[in-house]
């Protein structure tokens, strides 16, 4: 295949592997591959749920029609029969996984291995779609799967996939839909319709909770994206307050909040005049928000909005949408699909039909409400369901006489459901009901044994089983959520101590989870650590929010700094300098007294950020009395990184650079890394010498900088060093001459950033290749490459200081030899091109 038509795949758009096996007995061979897959760059779509035998079918049925890979993994055990189940789980996945490229792994020798398995395995051996090999131990194995993995892809994969199928410059995506939409296409095509129009800019669809509001959200955009627009999700669920809704509404563009500019400044400038769907979920909590969504419009002339609230925003530009509850035939069809979820073979016939069409009447046509009641079906007789539910409701929506009724009705069918629960799951929905954003599988078992539940995966099944707790695909990776409505009512009814014990456990957990990142995201693990704060991110940050609201400023800023390089690679500095902003602010007003090292924390963040947001400014004062608490506090490190932004100031100090002193104060910061240790630390500050001396026209002193940096960061496999120096160092290359030692250390830096998702580090790149295709005459692919990356900038907010981009000095050059004309033509259609298409230029040769 011509390499212009090789995808450029991006951490967001990874390939799924779905990992198939049994899971206590073989705990060990899932870890293994799991590290194999991600080490590989790839998604690994697996269920740890620890004792739990198996999810249910509709759950696995739904990941493996979004998965990519099958991976099969067999030991001795057969697995667990459901009741009205024929075969176990395992059995199920695999025939389920249709065509899917299977790579199958047994477990030689097995000496115990039941006969339902082997059986099973015969048949797998007969099947010629399929990889079969053995294996002796996870070590093994895991070998087996990396090898596996990277020739399957190379091979089948990028050879197969259309052209457009994957795109550095996407969206982050919307969400991965938990189920099946039923009984809503006119509503889908109705939307589809009215979004297309030019003269309409706002729809809101309205609706009380539990509706299908997101739901039908959801489908529309699915297909909106399907038919070619670019699309965003922002989902406001997880925020209190309206100031944070372009927080929530950067992410969803992939604008990084890097703090170099005011984030909705940000924001507008890269929606531009790009025709770009934007869907604002859950706006009802937070309406303030709403004077933000009309400067966006008015600020970007093809942004539509498609907005989900129980209350219209009474807006000039709104059109709205009233969703009702569903007709007599589509309650009765969503109950049968829920139901047959839970009971394999179950269907609307004769004999249930009334009893079904009284059920989904007495929930008043409500999706939410339907599909909790249909969750019992797994055990409980249609009959014997609705006998239930009718004393259950009459019951219950007497206590709830100042709701609507259909508000009644859904409140009380929640609460029904929890009554159903036993003692542990009911606790274990309260403690669960403390996180905003999703959370992993393994995560909610841990901290629900830290709040006291005595069997975490049990109450976990119970509670995912009745419906009230949902598996999310998010980035890839299989996730555990509460529906809104479930969250907020579980807030509401839990007991307050229980609340509390189990707030001080998430938080002690993701407090650990940060310090234990620290480390990793220096060295050798650092991609597969950024990956995994990636999926609870909503969930790190909150524990900043919730340690504010305890005035625990002291434990805030230490949380903030151990999450220091994930903040910057994953462009969340903005918000830190927020948080660390009001931190000081509470302490001052409230004369709170602070931790040494937290002031020098928060002092750092406020002002080395300021570096980047206010270009005029002078920031060594304030990092400077932020490095002198560093050192009060006996924190050499911390010292030694406020040493870099003093660097930083000098080199930029409004009457112009103090070289020399910059010089002093990066040595003495390099001197400071090095007695302590930090490969990374000193790895970065080499790399600034090395600018000084690139600047002053030094070349071989700044290559050989570069070079002992490019060293730590490869002794410690950390792909951001790595990536920074590795750029850098062509540019030396560069600027001696050497075209061709240019491109490959430019392309290797520019792989890394794609593999990090670090967008400032990809229009890094691009600006390197537009040094490189100038050096060689070519003004027009310069020019594209050169506009390409201003582009994205522009939509990822990773704005460029003045002086820290070589590439203005070949455009000088290209600008006085005659060819300006050619490279502004050029650069015009390089803003418009889909990234895919200029990294194929970037690879051409």
């Amino acid at each position: 295949m011509d390499e212009a038509d090789t995808p450029i795949r991006t951490p967001d758009q990874r390939l799924r592997v779905f990992v198939s096996s049994t899971l206590k007995e073989l705990a060990a061979e899932r870890q293994a591959v799991r590290s194999a897959i991600e080490g590989l760059q790839l998604a690994p779509v697996m269920f740890e749920l620890g004792s739990r035998p198996h999810p249910p079918r509709s759950l696995y049925r739904s990941y493996l029609a979004q998965s990519d890979v099958f991976v099969g993994i067999y030991g001795e055990r057969y697995g667990w029969v459901a009741p009205g189940e024929a075969v176990s789980g395992l059995e199920d996945e695999y025939a389920l996984s249709g065509e899917l490229p299977s790579l199958i792994y047994v477990l030689d020798p097995a000496p115990e291995r039941e006969a339902r398995l082997a059986a099973l395995l015969d048949r797998i051996r007969a099947d010629d779609r399929v990889s079969y090999r053995a294996y002796r131990d996870p070590g093994e194995l895991a070998t087996l799967v990396r090898q596996d993995l990277a020739t399957l892809l190379a091979e089948r994969f990028d050879a197969g996939r259309p052209r457009g199928a994957m795109r550095a410059d996407a969206m982050p995506g919307i969400p991965a839909p938990y189920s099946a939409i039923v009984g809503r296409d006119a509503e889908r095509d109705a939307l589809l319709a009215m979004l297309a129009r030019p003269d309409v800019r706002i729809v809101t669809i309205v609706g009380d909770g539990g509706i299908g509001k997101s739901r039908l959200a959801i489908e529309v955009a699915g297909a909106a994206a399907a038919a070619g627009r670019p699309v965003a999700f922002a989902m406001l669920e997880t925020i209190t307050v309206p100031e944070r809704a372009i927080t929530v509404i950067a992410r969803s563009l992939g604008v990084r909040d890097t703090g170099d500019a005011p984030l909705e400044q940000k924001v507008v400038e890269a929606l531009a005049d790009r025709d770009v769907l934007l869907v604002v979920d859950n706006l009802e909590h937070v309406l303030g928000a709403v004077g933000l969504l009309v400067r966006l419009i008015g600020a970007a002339p093809r942004l539509t909005l498609l907005v989900t609230s129980r209350s219209p925003l009474r807006v000039r530009a709104e059109r709205l949408f009233p969703l009702g509850p569903l007709d007599a035939a589509a309650a009765a069809a969503l109950f049968e699909e829920r139901a047959a979820a839970v009971r394999p073979g179950f269907r609307l016939g004769p004999e249930n039909a009334a009893t079904v069409a009284e059920i989904c009447r007495r929930l008043d046509g409500s999706p939410l409400a339907i599909e909790l009641a249909a969750a019992r079906m797994v055990w409980m007789p249609v009959d014997e369901l609705l006998r239930r539910l009718e004393s259950a409701l009459t019951l219950l929506v007497g206590g709830a006489r100042d709701l609507p009724e259909r508000q009644r009705a859904l409140r009380s069918t929640i609460q029904w459901s929890v009554d159903l629960l036993d003692p542990s799951a009911t606790e274990a929905l309260t403690a669960l009901a403390v996180p905003a954003g999703p959370f992993a599988g393994s995560t909610a078992e841990q901290v629900l044994g830290a709040a006291g539940i005595a069997d975490p995966t049990a109450a976990i099944t119970a509670l995912a089983e009745a419906s009230l707790l949902r598996h999310e695909d998010h980035r890839g990776a299989p996730m555990l959520a509460l529906p809104v409505l479930v969250r907020a009512f579980a807030r509401e009814a839990g007991p307050a101590s229980l609340l509390e014990t189990a707030r001080a456990a998430w938080i002690d957990h993701y407090r650990r989870v940060a310090s234990d990142a620290e480390a990793a995201m220096r060295g050798a693990s650092q991609l597969a650590t950024l990956r995994r704060l990636d999926l609870e991110a909503e969930n790190l940050g909150g524990v900043v929010r919730l340690l504010l609201d305890d005035r625990r400023l002291d434990d805030a800023a230490e949380h903030a700094w151990s999450l220091y390089l994930y903040h910057w690679i994953a462009g969340h500095l903005g918000l830190v300098r927020e948080w660390m902003t009001e931190l000081l602010a509470l302490a001052e007003r409230e004369s709170i007294p602070l931790g040494v090292r937290t002031r020098a924390i928060a002092l750092y963040y406020t002002h080395a950020i300021r570096f980047w947001q206010e270009p005029t400014s002078d920031v060594v004062p304030g990092m400077q009395a932020s490095r002198d608490l560093f050192a009060e506090a006996d924190d050499p490190g911390g010292a030694a990184l406020a040493d870099v932004s003093i660097g930083l100031g000098l080199l930029t100090l409004p009457d112009g650079p103090d070289v020399p002193a910059a010089t002093a104060v990066l040595e003495r910061s390099r001197a400071g890394f090095r007695a302590v240790g930090d490969a990374w630390g000193e790895a970065m500050t080499l790399v600034m010498l090395g600018r000084i001396a690139l600047l002053t026209g030094d070349i071989g002193g700044a290559r050989e900088r570069f070079e002992e940096s490019l060293a730590l960061a490869t002794a410690q496999h950390e792909l951001l060093g790595i990536g920074i120096a590795r750029n850098h160092r062509g540019w030396a290359r560069l600027f001696a001459g050497d075209v061709e030692g240019a491109a490959d250390d430019l392309g290797t830096s520019l792989d890394e950033s794609l593999a990090l998702g670090h967008d400032e580090g990809v229009a890094y790149g691009l600006e390197g290749f537009v040094g490189v295709r100038g050096a060689q005459g070519d003004a027009a692919t310069a020019g594209v490459l050169q506009g390409a990356a201003q582009a994205l900038r522009r939509r990822k907010g990773a704005l460029n200081r003045s002086g820290f981009d070589f590439s203005t000095m070949v455009v000088a050059r290209l600008r006085d030899g005659g060819a300006g004309d050619a490279f502004d033509a050029a650069a015009e259609r390089g803003a418009t091109m889909p990234l895919v298409d200029v990294l194929a230029l970037v690879r051409a040769e």
